[in-house]
């Protein structure tokens, strides 16, 4: 079972060629799928298209979300509404082709759990998209450890149980391999049409730049710290204290020598109090994540971990049945 994944907002021209391009690949791979429309309230006809399609086509499913939430939303919509074994997400502009859906099944099939496309000949416009793109991907590429050339394209492949173990908000769906890699995802890239769009413009421009940056920290502390953060508040807490109290034991053996420390070293002794001060803050926020960390994966019942198979001689699996 094949799910295909598409998020829309106000794309009214694209839908129908999309759609009729969609069917004709699907239906020449001759396997069952399903193709979920996500409206992410949209203010143009795109939902009313829709409707009158679902009408006439039993593989077609359409969510209309309550208010635009944002692109990650939509898709996490539609993941928890697809039923499929493998899910296929993509824009639904007519920037993807279709006929690419097929190459991405294909590393599926050797055994990766994602296969991400990757615009290796890009369309757009050097300077608000190209060069912030490949900036963005560079950094991306260092703060998850994820060799991808291309992370924003939404036009990606994924096994369905890999998606169960990645919670998507903000907008961190261009790191879902990054975010899936935490749990062993084995991920490939293959190179994609990159095709100029025929109607409307990008909702997409050089702002969305700086929303990136933000959640390229976010991915880092969260790949790197989601279990452990006093690894990362605890240096910084340690560091601010023991150099606070570096200063402040300075100016007590000097005023014990009968210096003015006011008049005499002030700053410093306003510089110590305040890198004790925030040590502490840090060391506590570190404990206190901690301690959130713990609830939560013990409240939820969450894992730490994701088990890829496992293997065993059959007459263990008959021990384990009584």
């Amino acid at each position: 079972m094949l799910s295909i994944v598409i998020p829309i907002h106000n794309e009214e021209p694209a839908i129908l060629p999309l759609y009729d391009r969609l069917t004709e690949v699907l239906e020449r791979m001759r396997g069952p799928y399903e193709i979920i429309f996500v409206d992410d309230a949209s203010t143009d006809r795109s939902f009313d298209l829709l409707a009158n399609l679902v009408e006439t086509d039993g593989h077609l499913k359409v969510l209309r979300l309550r208010r635009n939430f944002g692109q990650t939303a939509a898709l996490a919509a539609g993941f928890d509404e697809a039923q499929g074994d493998v899910i296929i997400s993509l824009d639904g502009d007519l920037q993807h082709d279709p006929d690419d859906i097929p190459r991405l099944l294909e590393k599926i099939e050797e055994g990766y759990d994602i296969a991400s496309g990757w615009r290796k000949e890009r369309v757009d416009n050097a300077v608000t998209r190209k060069i912030p793109s490949r900036i963005a991907n560079w950094m991306m590429k260092r703060a998850s450890g994820v060799e991808l050339h291309d992370f924003g394209t939404t036009f990606k492949a994924y096994r369905a149980e890999v998606l169960k173990d990645v919670n998507l908000y903000g907008e961190l769906h261009r790191f879902i391999p990054a975010l899936a890699s935490f749990y062993g995802a084995r991920v490939a890239e293959v190179p994609i049409k990159n095709i100029e769009r025929p109607n409307g413009a990008s909702h997409y421009g050089l702002s969305r730049t700086f929303r990136v940056f933000f959640d390229i920290l976010t991915i880092k502390f969260l790949l790197r710290y989601l279990t452990r953060p006093m690894h990362f508040f605890g240096k910084w807490g340690l560091a601010g204290i023991g150099s606070g109290s570096i200063l402040l034991l300075w100016m007590l053996v000097a005023k014990i020598l009968g210096h003015d420390i006011i008049s005499e070293h002030g700053p410093l002794l306003v510089a110590g109090a305040l890198l004790w001060i925030s040590g502490l803050m840090a060391f506590s926020t570190g404990l206190i994540g901690e301690v959130l960390m713990r609830t939560y994966f013990e409240s939820q019942g969450r894992r730490i971990y994701a088990i890829r198979e496992i293997r065993c001689r059959p007459e263990q699996v008959a021990d384990g049945a009584r």
